[in-house]
């Protein structure tokens, strides 16, 4: 197991070395879940993004939703809302200005175990009201995390994570963008759990990447 841990933590920093010779940026994430009766569920994320690895904002996210199990911790249909925040350099890179964007969302969650391999599939449809504009997307992310050191997601778990998500636009250019992340998780209580990985994001015009620190906040009924 110490050689598995051994050989992602260099997979991961390699990835990280390779992207100092470009602008690395950095995304503190927070995914909260917790459940109000045995069926609905309360999403709530803040996701704060900077375009190096700390102090140059590069956006503010915020979300939050209502979710319905559609079967116990399987499958879930959620309606949400997020308040996007973005900052962008002017044609000179030293001035920034910034846009407010408002979205509704509908997604649903299903994840399944097999083999010791923890998936989720997750299919989410967007309405994006940016200013004087409102486009539609389509997201698809697929995630997959592996115990190293136990056979389940259990307390002092350590494990390895990783996703890939493509989006897709309703009307003129289909492509918008792909994520792909590789990471390393440790479970602190049956409800809380942190990673830290490095993600790459690819669009028609750029590349870039970013380190990724995420904390899970998930409490049961």
């Amino acid at each position: 197991m110490r050689i598995t841990l051994l050989g992602l933590l260099i997979w991961v920093f390699s990835f990280a070395c390779y992207a100092q010779s470009s602008k690395t940026g950095n995304w503190f994430v927070y995914f909260g879940n917790q459940k109000i009766s045995p069926k609905i569920n309360f999403h709530n994320e803040i996701q704060y993004r900077n375009y190096n690895l700390i102090g140059d904002i590069n956006q503010l996210l915020i979300r939050v939703g209502i979710g319905y199990d559609l079967s116990k911790n399987n499958n879930n249909l959620l309606l949400g809302y997020g308040y996007i925040q973005s900052h962008f350099y002017d044609s000179t890179q030293e001035n920034k200005y910034h846009t407010n964007e408002h979205r509704i969302f509908q997604q649903y969650i299903t994840k399944t175990i097999s083999s010791g391999y923890y998936f989720l599939h997750r299919f989410r449809l967007e309405e994006r009201f940016i200013p004087n504009d409102l486009q539609y997307r389509f997201r698809y992310f697929l995630s997959v995390n592996k115990p190293l050191n136990n056979k389940t997601m259990q307390p002092k778990t350590i494990y390895a994570s990783a996703y890939n998500e493509i989006f897709v636009n309703t009307a003129n250019q289909l492509f918008d963008r792909n994520r792909i992340y590789g990471g390393v998780g440790y479970v602190f209580h049956k409800d809380i759990k942190a990673e830290f990985g490095f993600m790459m994001q690819s669009t028609l015009k750029k590349n870039q990447q970013q380190f990724q620190v995420t904390l899970f906040n998930n409490f049961s009924y």
